[in-house]
């Protein structure tokens, strides 16, 4: 029987991460540094300019969503607001994906990745106890249950942009966006 070696790789991986989170960053940074060298080649040419900062707020259609949402649904907007309440975390975020942390090598720019994705879990995961209470109020649920969703929502966001926001990976919210694109690797 012939097996696909990225979902052995995936699997292997996994089983790994379970054992031993800090192996499997070492496999992250393994893997990721092709593209980080290629993206600093980029930042450190001369004839490269970084474009002006623009956000999406939160990228993968969620704030787009979020505001359609609030629109079709008056009620929703009043409880929840016209925007995510954390727009604010992805914003920071953004800013530090737009010009790749400032970061001058490779190494660096992993790090600061890793950095800003986990300040974006951190700012996420961490509103007022005022809003903890008020939302433990609005929806009668104890104010446990609000921080274990505002926890799973973290992670969530977390491990989505350590998925998909790699650099040189072509997508518009990719790691360094405010450069020209660029090839891992090469």
């Amino acid at each position: 029987m012939r097996r696909l070696p990225g979902f052995v790789l995936c699997v292997a991986a996994t089983a790994v991460w379970a054992e031993d989170e800090g192996v499997m960053m070492s496999m992250q940074r393994t893997f990721e540094m092709p593209a980080h060298r290629s993206l600093m080649a980029i930042t450190t040419d001369a004839e490269t300019s970084l474009s002006d900062f623009e956000s999406d707020g939160c990228s993968g259609g969620m704030s787009w969503s979020w505001r359609i949402v609030a629109d079709i649904f008056p009620d929703f907007k009043v409880a929840q607001g016209e925007t995510p309440p954390w727009e604010a975390c992805c914003v920071v975020h953004d800013r530090a994906y737009h010009n790749a942390g400032d970061a001058e090598d490779a190494e660096t720019s992993f790090d600061a990745r890793l950095a800003a994705d986990e300040e974006l879990r951190q700012c996420v995961a961490s509103p007022t106890q005022s809003e903890i209470a008020a939302m433990a109020l609005r929806y009668d649920v104890s104010q446990n249950q609000v921080r274990f969703a505002y926890d799973l929502i973290a992670d969530s966001m977390y491990n989505a942009v350590r998925f998909g926001g790699a650099p040189c990976s072509g997508l518009p919210w990719r790691w360094g966006f405010g450069y020209p694109g660029c090839i891992p690797g090469f």
